[in-house]
């Protein structure tokens, strides 16, 4: 496989992804054994970005069955190595025998050229008493780290499995991975070029829209058709009768999680609860025991991004405040969920409703952290060491805080409106007001700009000139 050309041909079909292309081209090329372990969000292309760049050229290929049994994974094991070896393969009773067949087979390959092996959806194949772990430890470390010809490709969307079993193995796979790549949903800038590669003619503001509803996630995206408008899509995804994505919130957690029903239970909570709330208060809105299956349901949450976390400054750990931040998890709660089925049109009807401005306001608020290098670009800090917060208290929040080591703090509010933003005199009061009340509470020595993050900036008035910087929705597709 000649892997320049390969490249060059991947990138004008893979849309976003150069980064992470590049990376599996160094592994590729390393001339050492490679033990690769891809991961993010189920649905955000991971097995489509390696077989797509490797042309579905593998030497084995495997993907898991989804509540599969221990004897159906085998037997699907067995048949995929007889159709890549040539040779009929008998289906074994345990995984020890299955890793050695595998590894007779990888023998008798050519020892000139790279061997390029993946293993999809793995936590599928590691089912209740299977030892299906042990077993590729010892396949691993017994015989396939020795091969310098080996490139091994792991893939997952259960992130907490691959957390506590790969990336946390304190056994015979610790430290054994030679790299991680993450793959995260498209940003705007993804999804717009992803949407044009498919002659699908909307402008910014609606690509906008369509990232706050489906989070740019890639496979979501596919299924927009371009001879309708946004609002059209919007409806035949979730409101027609056998809608496409009209179940799929449900399957993400059984798919997902062990504790399902309580990973739901909490995301749908936090979607009541736009400021968050710390973990003591979800135990006692849910009347949970405040014991460690609790952290581990929240950490599951934040490992795979439907909740994020944040500590406000001078903020203790205790304190630490969860929010909902996936935007397919909000707009199914918000509206699929209470959905009753009588109106085809239901998104089409609610243009400048009380309600979607709301779920606009708080969706736009997440899509400005899921672009916080672009929000920084703009503001001319990319290079400045920062952290970025929110704070809350019982007098008054901000939702995004910059915290600069120039001894800058950028306040920033996100306002979504279909028009520039004009700042009146009551809310310039407020902002001054809030800057003040931050300055005392946090007693900080620290220059403290106002910036405002809208989406087609702020209208020019004898206010706006109060504001220090403003960042608006194009900036974010940068």
């Amino acid at each position: 496989m000649h892997r320049k050309k390969t490249l060059r041909r991947m990138e004008k079909a893979l849309i976003g992804r150069r980064g992470e292309q590049q990376r599996l081209e160094q592994i590729y090329n390393s001339g050492k054994n490679e033990f690769v372990a891809v991961y993010g969000r189920r649905r955000v292309g991971k097995t489509y970005l390696i077989r797509e760049f490797f042309h579905n050229q593998f030497d084995f290929y495997y993907t898991g069955i989804y509540k599969g049994t221990k004897n159906e994974q085998l037997k699907e094991f067995a048949r995929q190595l007889s159709d890549y070896s040539g040779e009929h393969q008998q289906r074994t009773a345990n995984w020890f025998d299955a890793f050695a067949m595998l590894k007779k087979y990888i023998e008798n390959l050519s020892a000139k050229k790279r061997i390029l092996i993946f293993f999809d959806e793995m936590p599928w194949m590691d089912t209740p008493k299977s030892d299906f772990l042990r077993a590729f430890e010892y396949f691993w470390n017994g015989y396939a780290s020795a091969d310098k010809r080996i490139m091994l490709i792991v893939c997952a969307s259960a992130t907490t499995w691959m957390r506590d079993k790969l990336f946390g193995n304190k056994g015979g796979l610790y430290n054994r991975m030679t790299n991680v790549i993450y793959l995260a949903p498209f940003t705007l800038a993804e999804t717009e070029e992803y949407l044009q590669s498919r002659s699908i003619a909307f402008n910014r503001y609606q690509i906008l829209e369509a990232y706050m509803i489906l989070g740019g996630i890639p496979l979501y995206l596919s299924m927009l058709e371009k001879e309708f408008s946004l609002t059209q899509n919007i409806d035949r995804l979730f409101f027609v009768e056998n809608a496409k994505l009209k179940s799929e919130y449900k399957f993400l957690f059984s798919s997902l999680f062990n504790e399902s029903s309580m990973s739901q239970k909490i995301v749908e909570l936090l979607a009541k609860k736009a400021i968050g709330m710390t973990r003591q208060e979800i135990i006692s809105a849910l009347k949970l025991p405040a014991g460690g299956k609790i952290s581990t349901i929240i950490n599951d949450l934040t490992d795979s991004e439907f909740i994020r976390q944040y500590n406000g400054i001078g903020k203790k750990e205790r304190e630490t405040i969860y929010q909902l931040s996936d935007l397919f998890s909000l707009f199914h709660l918000r509206y699929v969920a209470p959905y009753n089925g009588n109106d085809e049109n239901h998104w089409s009807n609610m243009t400048d409703s009380p309600s979607k401005r709301a779920w606009s306001g708080y969706a736009f608020e997440q899509v400005c952290f899921h672009h916080i290098p672009q929000i920084k670009a703009k503001l001319g800090i990319s290079g400045v060491e920062s952290n970025v917060y929110s704070y809350k208290n019982s007098d008054f929040q901000i939702d995004m805080l910059i915290d600069r080591r120039d001894q800058v703090i950028n306040l920033c509010e996100m306002k979504f409106s279909l028009s520039e933003f004009e700042i009146d005199r009551q809310y310039d009061e407020y902002l001054r007001h809030r800057r003040e009340l931050f300055r005392n509470f946090t007693s900080t020595k620290k220059s403290l700009y106002i910036t405002l993050i809208t989406t087609y900036g702020i209208k020019r008035n004898q206010y706006w000139g109060n504001v220090q910087s403003e960042v608006r929705a194009e900036d974010l597709f940068m």
